[in-house]
């Protein structure tokens, strides 16, 4: 359940929803297996686990949801070499050539064959809505996936105005002036980072387990790149890697906030979620204030 990745969206308006009124709003939309002739599928399911009933999980105001999508795995190479054999039938069978149209007709068939037997994987894409603070935080590390579970959720309530994260101050700028000078109160410094120049197809420079203060670093700094992606620590309590997008990825929860979880106790596996769910979001209720006030404060 701890999250591992970050994106960040502003509230524009109030949040009205209940716990009990967005679950009946999400129970109309639940996951439903792929069926038939569809290659994906998509819905809401308990963030609990299975064993829950909720599909809102309420702690100190906050509402956790989850969103499960299933799809097909047939790979376009089995379907190209079914279609060829089709075709290479036809064409020995009938001493003709099989033009595109009918191959695209071919195609049709295969997949009409092939669909309903394919297998199928499933993931789960977490979010949380703080209506008190004005975020909704959703675990993924990519933009795409996080926007495809807001307009989700946006088709199953009717409305939902929110904004991607922004800030007063360029991120790149921002860090680059911390692995050149000190970071901002509170964080300290990994050993990864990404440099960038900063124009259209410009060069990339990344490095792992590095000395940020060293001399190779600083030379491609002088020359004009700036920082893209940085490794930090914040208060000993979470390590994350910073971007200028104002993506939070590969973040962790270190081992003050981990033996903490593990000193409360929990009788069963709901227990542990809604203890854990608790923890993570007070941390992040004070880490995603702390990132926004380090590069500027909210651009609104």
């Amino acid at each position: 359940m701890w999250f591992r990745n970050l994106q960040l969206y502003r509230l524009i308006e109030t949040f009205e929803h209940t716990p009990e009124s967005l679950h009946q709003a999400l129970s109309e939309r639940t996951f439903k297996p792929c069926a038939g002739l569809d290659t994906y599928s998509m819905g809401w399911v308990a963030p609990a686990g299975r064993e829950a009933i909720e599909l809102v999980h309420a702690s100190n105001g906050r509402l956790m949801i989850c969103m499960r999508r299933e799809e097909r795995i047939l790979p376009s190479t089995v379907v190209r070499e079914h279609v060829e054999e089709k075709a290479e039938a036809i064409a020995q069978a009938e001493s003709r050539p099989v033009g595109r149209k009918e191959k695209q007709r071919l195609k049709d068939e295969v997949l009409v064959d092939l669909l309903p037997r394919a297998f199928t994987r499933s993931s789960h894409l977490f979010a949380y809505i703080d209506p008190a603070a004005g975020w909704v935080v959703v675990d993924s590390g990519t933009a795409k996936k996080a926007e495809d579970l807001l307009s989700a959720l946006r088709e199953t309530l009717g409305s939902l105005r929110v904004r991607p994260l922004a800030v007063a101050n360029s991120p790149a700028m921002v860090m680059t002036r911390w692995v050149e000078n000190t970071p901002a109160d509170g964080f300290a410094l990994g050993d990864e980072c990404e440099l960038k120049e900063p124009v259209d197809n410009g060069g990339v420079m990344r490095g792992r387990r590095i000395d940020l203060a060293s001399a190779e670093v600083k030379s491609h700094l002088d020359a004009g790149m700036q920082v893209a992606k940085l490794a930090v620590d914040w208060q000993e309590r979470i390590g994350c890697l910073l971007c200028d997008d104002l993506g939070i990825r590969r973040l962790r929860f270190l081992d003050l906030v981990m033996q903490e979880a593990a000193d409360i106790e929990a009788d069963d596996a709901l227990a542990r979620f809604d203890a854990d769910f608790a923890l993570m979001g007070m941390e992040l209720a004070r880490f995603i204030p702390a990132v926004v006030e380090a590069f500027g404060g909210l651009d609104e």
